[in-house]
C-alpha cells in the first residue's frame, strides 16, 4: 500500500513538473492582504501561463486583477503561496531585478510610469537600465514609438501631452525593453478607439510572431475575446476560466460575479425573448447573419424599415453654452508650443446630456477646462491689452464663451460664482482628493463657494451628496479618502463636485477604467442628477457605445476643431468618416450597417434597447412584412 501511495505521488509530481516546464508563470495558492484590510485582495489563487500564451483577465473593480499583476512582477510580495516566473521564485528578493527585466508591466495610469522630461528619454529609460547598447536603444525607440503611433512626439514633453498620448508613451516604454512577458493592466482604458486597436495589434503581433507571452487585464470585452484563454476573478479568487467564447456565452453566470453582459449578448437576449431564433454569438457579423435568417424565414422583404423619430425635450435656454472661435496654444512662444484648439465653434443647449468625442490629443480636455475658466480667455486675463492695429488692417478676432449668464471673456466676470455653477470632474477624479477625511473632502467646495452656511446645513448637504453617489455616509464620512477602493474614490470625488449642486456638470472620461457594472452605475447616477436638478451634463468619452446609450447630442473634435455635431443616430451613420478620424461606431451602428448592406435598413437611436425594438418591430410585422 505504501509503495502504491509513493508511486501515485510521484506520478502527479511528474505531471506538475511537466506543467511547470511548459509554463512561464506558475501561481500556487497565492494569498495577499493589504495592510489594514479585513479581507484578502488575492485569496488562494492557483493558475499557470504557458510560454507564448495570450491570457485575458477580467473581473469587477476590486476583484484582485491589478494586485495579481503586481505580485507576478514582484512589486508586491505574497503573504502565502508561491509564484514562479521564468523559473525564478518571485519571493526571493535577488530574483526581482531579473524578473523585471523580462516581465514588462503597463499600468492603467500613465503618470505612474513617466520618469523623464522628454518622450524619447522616457522610452529609453528601460533599455538603458537593462544594459542595451546605445546604438540599439535608438532603434528600439524608433520601433516602439512607431508601434504606438507617436513618432512625431519624440521630442515632446510628456507632461504636456493628453492622457491618451501619455498612455501610448507608457506602452512604448515597456515595448522598448522587448520583454518575454508583457502585462497590460487596463492600459488601453484612456485611449481612443484607433489607439486601442493599434496597441492591441502590436501586442497581438508580438505574441504571434515573436512568441511574447501576454497577460491582458481589461474591461473591454472585445479585447478579451482576442485571447487564447480568459480568467474571471471575483473577490480575490478565480471563479471561471476557459476560452473567451465559453466564458462569454455563459452570460448569466457572469452577472453573478458583478460583471455585466456584453452589449451583443443583451441584444441577443432581447431578440430571443421576442421569439427570434438567435444564438448567443460574440461578433457583430454573426449576429447580423442570424437576424437576416430570421427575416428570411418570416418572408420579410428587404427594403426600408420603420423610421426612428428623435424627440428633443423643451428647454428654457437659461443655461445655454455658446463657444465662438476658441483657440488655445500650450507653451506659447516657446519651443514646446502646441496648438490644442484651432477655432472651435460650438453651441450646447440648456438641458442636454451632451457627449464630446475625438481622437487622443484632439483638444477635448482643453475645451472643457475653458468652460469653468480653469483656462481663462485672453480678454479675461488681468494684463490683457487689445493690440493696436495698423490703419487698413482688420481688427483681430478674439474667442468668446458664454455659459448661461456668465460672459467668460469679461474681466469682471464672477469666476467664483461660475465655478460654483459649473462643476468639472477631471479625467482621474480620484486625484482630486486631498483632505484627511471623506467628509472634509466633500465639504471643501461647499465651504468655499457658499459662505455663511451653518454646520448643520453643511452636514446635511455633504450627507446628501455622498448618498446620491451610492455610498454609506455613516460608514465612510470619517475614513481617509486614500483608504477607499478605486471605485469609492471616484464616487467621493464626484460627490465633492456635485455638493454645490452645479447647473452644468462636466465630466472627463467619468467611467474609464471601471468594470461594466461600475460604468452603468456611474451613468445611472448622472442621469438621476440630470433629471432631478442639474440642467446640463457634458461627458467626454472614448467609448462610443457609452455615448450612444446616454447622450442626446454629440460633438466630434479632430485636430483642435469641431468636425461634426449631431444626434448619435445620425452621427454614427458616418462610420467611414469617423474611422478616418481614429474613432469607431457603437455595436448597434455596426449591426445596422451590416443589415443595410443586405437590404434591411434599421433606423434606431443607437441604443441596445432602441435597436432591439426596431428589429423586433420588423420581425413581428413591420412595414416590410
Amino acid at each position: 500500500m505504501l509503495k502504491f501511495v509513493v508511486l501515485a505521488n510521484r506520478f502527479w509530481y511528474n505531471i506538475f513538473l511537466k506543467m511547470e516546464e511548459n509554463s512561464v508563470i506558475v501561481c500556487e495558492n497565492v494569498k495577499f492582504t493589504y495592510q489594514g484590510a479585513e479581507t484578502a485582495a488575492v485569496n488562494g489563487v492557483s493558475f499557470s501561463v504557458k510560454r507564448g500564451e495570450f491570457l485575458s483577465v477580467i473581473g469587477h473593480n476590486g476583484s484582485g486583477k491589478s494586485t495579481l499583476a503586481r505580485l507576478i512582477n514582484g512589486l508586491s510580495e505574497a503573504d502565502e503561496g508561491k509564484i514562479t516566473v521564468l523559473g525564478m521564485d518571485v519571493n526571493e528578493g535577488k530574483n526581482c531585478i531579473e524578473i523585471r527585466k523580462r516581465v514588462g508591466i503597463v499600468f492603467q495610469n500613465p503618470d505612474n510610469q513617466t520618469v523623464a522630461s522628454i518622450v524619447e528619454d522616457d522610452v529609453a529609460f528601460g533599455p538603458e537600465n537593462i544594459g542595451v547598447e546605445r546604438g540599439e536603444i535608438g532603434e528600439r525607440i524608433d520601433w516602439a514609438l512607431k508601434s504606438v503611433g507617436m513618432e512625431e512626439y519624440r521630442y515632446a514633453t510628456p507632461s504636456r501631452l493628453s492622457g491618451g498620448q501619455k498612455q501610448r508613451i507608457a506602452v512604448a516604454g515597456v515595448l522598448a525593453i522587448k520583454p518575454e512577458i508583457i502585462i497590460l493592466d487596463e492600459s488601453t482604458a484612456m485611449l481612443d478607439p484607433k489607439g486601442r486597436r493599434e496597441v492591441i495589434e502590436v501586442v497581438k503581433r508580438l505574441n504571434k510572431e515573436d512568441g511574447m507571452t501576454v497577460i491582458l487585464i481589461t474591461h473591454f470585452m472585445d479585447e478579451a475575446l482576442l485571447a487564447d484563454r480568459t480568467i474571471v476573478m471575483n473577490r480575490g479568487e478565480i471563479v471561471l476560466q476557459g476560452t473567451p467564447e465559453d466564458i462569454f456565452k455563459n452570460g448569466e453566470k457572469l452577472e453573478t460575479f458583478n460583471l455585466s453582459l456584453p452589449r451583443i449578448s443583451l441584444i441577443s437576449n432581447n431578440l430571443r425573448a421576442a421569439g427570434m431564433d438567435v444564438a448567443n454569438v460574440l461578433h457583430a457579423k454573426e449576429l447580423a447573419e442570424q437576424i437576416l435568417k430570421n427575416f428570411d424565414k418570416q418572408g420579410i422583404l428587404r427594403g426600408e424599415s420603420s423610421k426612428f423619430a428623435e424627440q428633443r425635450a423643451e428647454t428654457s435656454h437659461e443655461w445655454d453654452i455658446d463657444i465662438k472661435d476658441l483657440t488655445f496654444t500650450y507653451s506659447k512662444k516657446s519651443p514646446f508650443a502646441a496648438n490644442a484648439l484651432k477655432g472651435v465653434d460650438l453651441h450646447i443647449d440648456d438641458g442636454e446630456f451632451f457627449g464630446i468625442i475625438g481622437h487622443t490629443g484632439s483638444g477635448k480636455s482643453t475645451l472643457i477646462q475653458h468652460l469653468n475658466a480653469l483656462i481663462k480667455l485672453p480678454q479675461a486675463q488681468r494684463k490683457f491689452r487689445k493690440k493696436r492695429v495698423k490703419n487698413g488692417l482688420p481688427q483681430p478676432v478674439y474667442p468668446a464663451i458664454s455659459v448661461g449668464q456668465f460672459n467668460l471673456a469679461d474681466k469682471k466676470c464672477d469666476f467664483k460664482a461660475l465655478r460654483a455653477s459649473v462643476g468639472l470632474v477631471f479625467q482621474y477624479p480620484e486625484y482630486q482628493l486631498f483632505a484627511e477625511t471623506v467628509f472634509q473632502d466633500v465639504a471643501f467646495g461647499l465651504k468655499n463657494f457658499k459662505k455663511g452656511l451653518s454646520q448643520t446645513e453643511i452636514e446635511l448637504a455633504v450627507k446628501s451628496s455622498i448618498e446620491i453617489v451610492g455610498l454609506d455616509y455613516e460608514e465612510i464620512k470619517d475614513k481617509s479618502p486614500f483608504d477607499l477602493s478605486g471605485g469609492q474614490k471616484r464616487r467621493v470625488a464626484i460627490a465633492g463636485v456635485i455638493v454645490t449642486k452645479p447647473n452644468v456638470l462636466i465630466l472627463d472620461e467619468p467611467a474609464a477604467g471601471l468594470d461594466p457594472k461600475g460604468k452603468n452605475e456611474i451613468m445611472e447616477l448622472l442621469h438621476k442628477i440630470h433629471k432631478e436638478w442639474c440642467k446640463t451634463v457634458i461627458i467626454v468619452s472614448h467609448d462610443m457605445d457609452e455615448v450612444a446609450e446616454n447622450c442626446s447630442s454629440v460633438a466630434v473634435l479632430s485636430e483642435g476643431k469641431v468636425f461634426a455635431c449631431d444626434s448619435p443616430s445620425r452621427l454614427f451613420r458616418r462610420a467611414k468618416e469617423l474611422s478616418a478620424l481614429g474613432l469607431d461606431v457603437p455595436l448597434t451602428a455596426k449591426l445596422s450597417a451590416l443589415l443595410s448592406e443586405n437590404g434591411i435598413v434599421i433606423n434606431s437611436d443607437c441604443t441596445v434597447n432602441g435597436f432591439s425594438e426596431k428589429v423586433i418591430e420588423v420581425f413581428e410585422g413591420g412595414v416590410n412584412a
